[in-house]
């Protein structure tokens, strides 16, 4: 009797892995497909100095977010015992907090647009900073719905904000509305998301602010808060200093490249730590079972996003000839050390998140001080190296991420750096095998798009044929949720 209720218990949880992770997923790369192509056409109408003056808000918006938030959301999720008090307090100091940000940010702004020496980036960044605002109405929503996990819902309510916001941007772009139409874009987005967040979760605060329940979620949300400001200070120093130091060019090339392979990993170890988190988060007490869960999904998570990155890495030439013309073959080099660096995404983010889901976020934030001062050390040691000794640091600072990640949650979980590697050796064997065979193919007499189909078909045939022959647990259990759908 008792191993029947162990299967259904298991059965229940890989259930609710799957249903959460495809949402999540649908959520993700569906919402950022149709702003590919709705940005695609408005680019084509906008100038590069439209999109200049929105990019040079970037590290002002993205620090004054991660302030807005505080970790609040996470610390929502986490928290067993969550009430309708912690709810009414996380929402009231959002807003609070997002209007204190705004006001200063507002008051900024012509210091920001004499640093640039941009006189339009007053008005931009008034209007622009009117986000922090709109989205601080939504953030209790958004975890209300993530502690249910309807992801579901939230998928529908980012689908339909940004395909109305992306509607509205393209009519302004064809009516020369300019870097306006951007700005305006950027805030219906948001106010639209907020609007359908606050229809489906149907809460709205009831209680009254507890000084209680602040000093409960800060204490977990502030150290976030700290690790968070010092990450995105850290990731907006490249461009800062390659633009300072290194031709507009060079800093081009970088960015699409960092954009290209920052893009599979980042948003697919997103999806699957958001959608486990709250997952995990029920479990926070059962450790057998919580190192059970770390050590399947970091495989699983590897397991399919690796191959990506080999395949990004081999067939880098191709694939920039094709897709960004010859224009952006500078860029290549660039791209495949950048992939290289990326693809570690799933196993320094899983280990993060195994510090939330335990509720410490003070061996988080040690952990964030200790990678960011050896970072900011690697970045200045190969600034006069040039950009591509730049790109191996972030290689490096990737390794040096992992082993001191690992060293803190190895406290927690007891699966050190020598269990986590073993687990992963068949993995790692795997895509070895199937990056050198991809190389191969580059040396075919082939056209790009040639040379990316016979890639593609190769790589694929080679993975799944391995993953059968062994019967590696991923590809098994990814045959049984197939075969359920089917069924």
């Amino acid at each position: 009797m008792n191993q029947v209720l162990t299967r259904i218990f298991e059965m229940s949880i890989k259930e609710q892995a799957v249903k959460s992770v495809f949402w999540s997923a649908v959520e993700r790369f569906s919402v950022q497909g149709i702003q590919f192509v709705l940005t695609m056409v408005i680019a084509r109408v906008l100038s590069p100095d439209d999109y200049g003056l929105v990019a040079m808000l970037g590290i002002f918006m993205s620090l004054a977010q991660v302030l807005v938030d505080s970790g609040f959301a996470n610390a929502l999720v986490q928290k067993k015992d969550r009430s309708e008090r912690d709810y009414s307090t996380a929402f009231y100091f959002n807003a609070a907090g997002a209007i204190l940000v705004y006001l200063c940010l507002f008051g900024l702004a012509p210091l920001i647009a004499a640093f640039f020496v941009e006189p339009r980036l007053v008005a931009v960044t008034r209007v622009m900073g009117l986000t922090l605002v709109i989205n601080s109405l939504g953030i209790v929503q958004q975890a209300r719905l993530t502690v249910d996990l309807d992801f579901k819902r939230l998928a529908r309510a980012s689908l339909v904000s940004v395909l109305v916001s992306g509607l509205v941007g393209i009519w302004m772009a064809y009516h020369d509305f300019g870097v306006w139409t951007l700005v305006w874009q950027s805030l219906l987005n948001c106010f639209f998301r907020v609007v359908f967040l606050w229809i489906f979760s149907r809460w709205m605060p009831r209680q009254h602010f507890s000084w209680s329940s602040f000093r409960t979620l800060f204490s977990f949300g502030s150290k976030l808060m700290l690790s968070g400001l010092l990450h995105t200070a850290y990731t907006n120093c490249y461009s800062l200093i390659i633009g300072k130091y290194f031709s507009a060019a060079q800093l081009g090339f970088f960015n699409r490249a960092y954009t290209l392979a920052q893009f599979p990993s980042a948003n697919f170890t997103n999806i699957v730590v958001r959608a486990v988190y709250p997952i995990q988060c029920r479990y926070q007490d059962d450790m057998p079972q919580l190192r059970n869960m770390f050590l399947k999904y970091m495989r699983m998570s590897c397991y399919l996003i690796f191959p990506v990155m080999v395949a990004l890495t081999a067939l880098a030439e191709p694939l920039v000839e094709l897709v960004l013309t010859e224009k952006w073959l500078p860029a290549v080099p660039y791209l495949q050390i950048l992939c290289i660096a990326c693809m570690w995404d799933p196993v320094m983010k899983i280990n993060h998140n195994i510090l939330n889901v335990k509720g410490r976020t003070d061996y988080f934030l040690y952990a964030e001080i200790w990678k960011k001062s050896i970072a900011f050390a690697i970045l200045f040691a190969t600034v006069p190296l040039g950009v591509s000794a730049m790109c191996w640091g972030l290689v490096l600072y990737a390794f040096v991420d992992m082993g001191i990640i690992m060293f803190y949650s190895r406290k927690l979980t007891g699966i050190g750096y020598v269990c986590q590697f073993r687990e992963l050796l068949p993995v790692l064997l795997l895509n070895a095998v199937t990056g050198v065979c991809l190389h191969l193919v580059t040396f075919l007499p082939l056209a790009a798009y040639g040379k990316l189909l016979a890639g593609a078909l190769l790589g694929t045939v080679i993975y799944v044929a391995v993953s059968g022959v062994f019967r590696m647990a991923e590809w098994q259990m990814l045959l049984s949720v197939l075969k359920r759908k089917r069924g």
